[in-house]
């Protein structure tokens, strides 16, 4: 399906952490028990529902302190024929935004995947560890060579809200670098200026980004998706458009729930 593609390429436009072009402050953007729910829609159809949660408490890795994050996707109405049940998660270094460990359990029709990434970023290394489709044991152990402080398919857009764009001019383009699905990317992010929209939970003043996007089979154009994120101290993602070879996605907040900044 067109959506769950979607997901995985919006999130790895969020894979920010590597450019130094926008330096990152303070994290005054989000804190533990945070949650961002979103409509998802396919032409005029309401296909699915995603969110991205912060939960109540602090978790330890290693014995650093971490926010676990987790991304959530379903398919509703008709679009449940097609069955789809995703979680991504990230455990965050609550200070330097950086991954510890990454997570993925998919289910998409008869498809299963259980995934566990452990970033040591002392090392630059990562280590992957594939389970069985009933995720109760391990299938499959390799590392991989990382960049220094690469960030994950999640924990990528909790940095960009630390970042200051103070000075972003339309046409700007951000380095990306990131690690997913055994690979490790560097993109580039556009910046398109800013925008006032209306969402379900108010008026926004907002920056648009666009990442350019290799060549492919489900995306129209060099630059086919368009974010839109509050320019207040939230800095949360609120639309999200993509242009399809047939069709067009988009993503909407319809609830924001434990936002650091009222």
């Amino acid at each position: 399906m067109y959506f769950q593609s979607l997901v995985i390429v919006l999130l790895l436009f969020f894979q920010t952490a590597s450019t130094n072009q926008f330096p990152v402050k303070k994290n005054d953007a989000f804190t533990k028990g945070e949650t961002l729910t979103f409509n998802v829609s396919y032409f005029l159809f309401n296909a699915a529902e995603a969110k991205m949660v912060i939960d109540d408490n602090i978790h330890y890795i290693n014995g650093k302190p971490t926010y676990k994050v987790d991304v959530y996707g379903k398919t509703l109405n008709i679009f449940k024929l097609f069955y789809v049940k995703d979680n991504w998660g990230s455990y965050i270094d609550t200070a330097q935004i950086i991954p510890y460990r990454s997570y993925r359990h998919i289910e998409e029709g008869n498809y299963r995947k259980h995934e566990i990434i452990d970033f040591d970023h002392q090392d630059r290394v990562a280590t992957q560890k594939l389970f069985d489709r009933e995720n109760e044991t391990i299938t499959k152990r390799k590392t991989y060579d990382i960049p220094y402080q690469v960030q994950d398919i999640v924990s990528g857009y909790y940095q960009l809200r630390t970042m200051d764009f103070t000075g972003l001019k339309k046409g700007d383009k951000i380095n990306i670098k990131g690690f997913f699905d055994e690979k490790n990317y560097n993109l580039k992010l556009t910046y398109e200026g800013m925008d006032d929209i209306s969402t379900d939970i108010g008026d926004f003043d907002t920056h648009i980004f666009s990442p350019e996007m290799p060549s492919n089979k489900l995306f129209r154009g060099k630059k086919p998706i368009k974010i839109w994120i509050t320019a207040d101290e939230n800095r949360i993602p609120v639309k999200i458009k993509a242009s399809m070879v047939v069709g067009s996605i988009n993503m909407e907040i319809v609830s924001a729930e434990g936002l650091r900044n009222n």
